[in-house]
Order: C-alpha cells, then sequence, then structure tokens
C-alpha cells in the first residue's frame, strides 16, 4: 500500500510539473534565458520523484570541447547525469519517436544519431562537431546499450568518432571525461548482484515496468563520480583512448560496486 502511495504521489508530482517546465524550456530556447537551467531543474525533480539520492565525486571538467564518457545501465541514468551537470546527450534515433520522452529529449536539445541510415551520416556528425566546437558538454555511452549493473560491456572505439569529428571540424584539441555511474544502495543497505541486475535496465526489460519497480521502492542511492580527462588530438589513436577510458571507468566501477565505502 505504501509504494502504491509513493508511486502515485511521484507520478501527481511529474504530471503537474513538467508541462510548466516544458513550456519554460521553449521559450528558453527562443532566447529568453539561458536553455541550461530548465533541463538540470527537471533532472531534478525526476531525481526527488524516484528518490534517488546521488553522491557526487568530482566534477565536469570546464575544458572544452568536453565529450563526457559514461558506463550506461538504465534509463535513469540520464537523469542523474543531468541533474548534476549541464550536459546534453547523444541517443539513438528511436528515442525521438518515444511519446512524451521524444519531446523532452528535443527540449534538452539531445542529439538523434540514425546509425542504420549513412546517407545521414554526414548531417549527424555535422551537427555533433558543431555542438562540441560550440561549448556544449555531449554525453556518450560507447558500450553502445545498458549493461547489467554488475559489468560493464566492451567499449565501441567508433562511438569515439564524434571527438575526431571536432578535430576534423577546427578544434585542436577535444577532452573525453570518464564518468563512473553505480547504483549501490537500496534502502540504506549495500545492492547485491541479484538487486543490481533488476534494478538495471536491459533489453528484456520493458521501460514502464523498470519504472515502476524504482518508483515502488523510492530509496535508492548512486554514485557518480566524474574522472580526469584524456586529450584527444591529431595523432591521436582512437582506438588507444578508448581503451584509456575504459580502463578508468572500469576501474572505478569495480572498486565502487564491491567496497562503496571506499570509492568515497
Amino acid at each position: 500500500m505504501i509504494g502504491k502511495l509513493r508511486t502515485f504521489s511521484a507520478v501527481a508530482l511529474f504530471v503537474l510539473v513538467t508541462p510548466f517546465l516544458a513550456l519554460a524550456q521553449l521559450l528558453a530556447l527562443r532566447g529568453l534565458f539561458s536553455p541550461d537551467i530548465i533541463p538540470r531543474l527537471w533532472h531534478r525533480l525526476i531525481l526527488k520523484c524516484l528518490g534517488l539520492k546521488v553522491r557526487v565525486r568530482g566534477s565536469l571538467s570546464d575544458k572544452r570541447p568536453l565529450l563526457v564518457a559514461s558506463n550506461h545501465i538504465s534509463w535513469a541514468d540520464i537523469m542523474v547525469l543531468g541533474a548534476k551537470a549541464d550536459v546534453r546527450f547523444i541517443a539513438k534515433a528511436e528515442v525521438a519517436g518515444w511519446p512524451g520522452m521524444g519531446t523532452i529529449a528535443r527540449l534538452n536539445r539531445t542529439v538523434f544519431v540514425e546509425r542504420e541510415q549513412k546517407r545521414k551520416s554526414g548531417e549527424q556528425a555535422s551537427e555533433i562537431a558543431q555542438r562540441l566546437i560550440g561549448g556544449d558538454a555531449l554525453v556518450l555511452f560507447p558500450e553502445g546499450t545498458t549493461a547489467d549493473g554488475n559489468f560493464l560491456l566492451p567499449f565501441k572505439s567508433t562511438l569515439f568518432g564524434a571527438a575526431k569529428l571536432a578535430l576534423d571540424a577546427g578544434a585542436e584539441t577535444v577532452y573525453i571525461q570518464p564518468v563512473v555511474l553505480a547504483y549501490t544502495r537500496l534502502h540504506g543497505l549495500p545492492l547485491g548482484r541479484y538487486r543490481r541486475l533488476f534494478l538495471s535496465w536491459t533489453g528484456d526489460i520493458g521501460l514502464l515496468p523498470s519504472l515502476l519497480e524504482i518508483l515502488s521502492q523510492r530509496a535508492m542511492d548512486a554514485e557518480l563520480h566524474f574522472e580526469e580527462p584524456v586529450a584527444f588530438a591529431s595523432n591521436s589513436s582512437r582506438k588507444e583512448v578508448a581503451r584509456e577510458v575504459e580502463s578508468s571507468i572500469r576501474k572505478k566501477f569495480r572498486v565502487i560496486i564491491q567496497h562503496p565505502e571506499s570509492s568515497r
């Protein structure tokens, strides 16, 4: 009963507040004020609705152009990153068609990428490069999909091509900042392997069941670690940089889930 009441109150808060924030963001995108303010407020609202507390270590780098590379566990990763840093996201094109969420993603100035349609790749590449050079910190999930919360999937070095695009567009150096995200506790108790698996969002779990599960709990902790950025220049090897970033994230992730207290 308590879980149902928590879910109802969280959904009611989301439904009441989101339209007003969406309208404010539309006005911001038309130049009335900074378009960076509302998305962060909205992501913070979602964290409040979810009852998700985030412990942050480090901060988003002030170096630009900046590409943020994070491991990927759940749809909630977007909310965690968006609430704690002024970032924008690179997402697969199908997200744009999701009811409600697609509109919110567009208002957050998400870059949508259609990996299967090569004829659009040039236009999308140009947008990513210009956004990076323009100062936007873009988040990339180099695993390419969500993992199960216990392990990281191999990184796809091809996805780091976004950094090369910015170099081709005139940037001297692009900085790639590794970011590590882990869900660590539920109701104050450390998450075990099974609970981390259940709270992740893999391909076998629908978005709605995953959302309802987290809403019914509303007492989850996460850790978000910003590591030192890696410089990517014209003479850098994309594969070597990808391996360096992956190694940094993988080592820190292992420490967090095995010994969450020692990572603080």
